[in-house]
């Protein structure tokens, strides 16, 4: 499998400064293909394994599900994110979205670099779209403080509207020169959260191609849906993995990019 990420950045541990991220983002439906056909979560794992990325930004990611663990033999012991970090992203972070009597989903953030601190924020406007926005605080080296933020709006536009506006109110609060990486699934097809986002933050694909990424459904990509948006940093690099095995591993198509700090 080729990508743009194919050879990992430095780590932490070594204690260089490090000028660049690679970076992926997936929304990785449960661990289950499109329509829910097959259980692939071990699958999805060695594809994210051999992407090499220093940071992956996960939604629909499940921390629990009793009934799903009770029918799969493959099902893991552990919640997802952290079967999908393994040995390969040393620190992990979980915000919790959707919580209900045999399980939860939400987001996550797997990282090669020290998570210092996370904190979920709920978007939730009403009804039952649960929705939040994880946002960690990343020890970098070279680099005072790095931020990251997992997002996954909702589906209905009077609700992106309102969580873009939590979004931009939490920027906001935070260190005006730090680098800041926002990613996930903003289910924008029409374009509208990006007019806005656009004006403070530069999104990677916007940036190198001229607009955001066809990312969903994963076959055959035609809605742009999925955003790596950054803020003191600049994209080197931007790509959908929309072939196989990609296209069979879950309804988005992840986006993968580097960038430089």
């Amino acid at each position: 499998m080729t990508s743009i990420l194919a050879q990992p950045s430095v780590v932490a541990s070594s204690g260089i400064q490090v000028s660049r991220l690679n970076v992926l983002t997936l929304n990785v439906h449960k661990g289950f293909t499109a329509l829910n056909r097959r259980f692939i979560l071990p699958e999805l794992r060695d594809a994210v394994r051999a992407t090499g990325a220093d940071l992956v930004f996960l939604q629909e990611v499940h921390g629990s599900h009793r009934e799903h663990a009770e029918r799969h033999p493959l099902w893991p012991e552990t919640p997802q994110y952290e079967f999908l970090a393994d040995s390969m992203w040393p620190q992990f972070a979980y915000g919790r979205n959707a919580v209900y009597p045999h399980g939860d989903h939400g987001n996550a953030l797997l990282s090669k670099f020290a998570i210092a601190e996370h904190n979920n924020l709920d978007v939730s406007v009403e009804g039952n779209e649960q929705r939040g926005l994880l946002h960690c605080r990343l020890e970098v080296p070279g680099h005072d403080e790095v931020h990251a933020i997992c997002v996954h709006l909702g589906l209905r536009e009077a609700h992106r509207q309102s969580q873009v506006r939590l979004l931009l109110d939490l920027l906001e609060r935070l260190p005006a020169r730090a680098p800041v990486i926002i990613a996930g699934d903003f289910n924008d097809w029409r374009l509208k959260a990006d007019a806005v986002l656009s004006q403070h933050l530069v999104e990677a694909f916007g940036e190198r191609f001229g607009t955001p990424a066809r990312s969903f459904p994963a076959r055959l990509p035609l809605l742009r849906l999925d955003r790596i948006y950054l803020r003191n940093a600049m994209p080197s690099g931007a790509q959908v993995l929309s072939k196989y095995p990609w296209s069979h591993l879950s309804d988005h198509a992840p986006l993968v990019a580097q960038v430089s700090l």
